[in-house]
């Protein structure tokens, strides 16, 4: 029986394409999302972003969040404050969005749900495209609580220092038939 291998960030850095490093295993990234998934994120990322009432925060989209040496995540959209590295994230998000692909579904529902919850991100939204739906889950006393469902509704990020908001039915609007 062979040893299980654990990687760290040394390692992360030197590897080809797109990686995820969770708790010491490397996940690959699947490759390029569909296009839809990419104009999801997209339109998300300008709708945050042009709502953000202050100069200290930024939205960015598949940028690596180095949490530990064992941990490294490229969450597809993340609102961040007051980043002192310019080389990857260090704190975490206060907004983390990921856009479900089949490949990674569990992942995202899952094991990053559990993760972004431990490491206290205000607000996880998670985005179904073929539903043209977003769940959005706010930090409460530790732990992730659905706000609702989003399909047509505005959500608004009034408790976070730089605000901010995203209007779900300018997001799928192009989608819907």
């Amino acid at each position: 029986m062979g040893a299980i291998e654990y990687y760290s960030y040394n390692d992360y850095i030197q590897w080809e394409g797109k990686w995820e490093l969770i708790y010491g295993y490397p996940l690959m990234m699947a490759p390029s999302p569909m296009i839809t998934h990419q104009m999801l994120a997209s339109l998300i990322l300008v709708e945050l972003s042009n709502s953000l009432e202050c100069n200290e925060c930024i939205v960015i989209c598949e940028q690596d969040w180095k949490i530990s040496d064992e941990t490294v995540v490229k969450p597809d959209v993340v609102m961040i404050c007051n980043e002192p590295n310019d080389l990857y994230i260090t704190k975490p998000p206060k907004i983390v969005v990921e856009v479900i692909s089949k490949s990674t579904a569990r992942r995202d529902e899952v094991t990053k749900f559990e993760l972004y919850e431990n490491e206290k991100v205000p607000y996880y939204i998670i985005v179904y495209p073929n539903d043209l739906k977003a769940k959005v889950y706010k930090l409460k006393n530790g732990k992730f609580d659905k706000v609702d469902d989003f399909t047509n509704e505005v959500m608004n990020f009034d408790d976070l220092e730089c605000g901010g908001s995203i209007d779900f039915e300018r997001v799928f609007k192009r989608f819907r038939k």
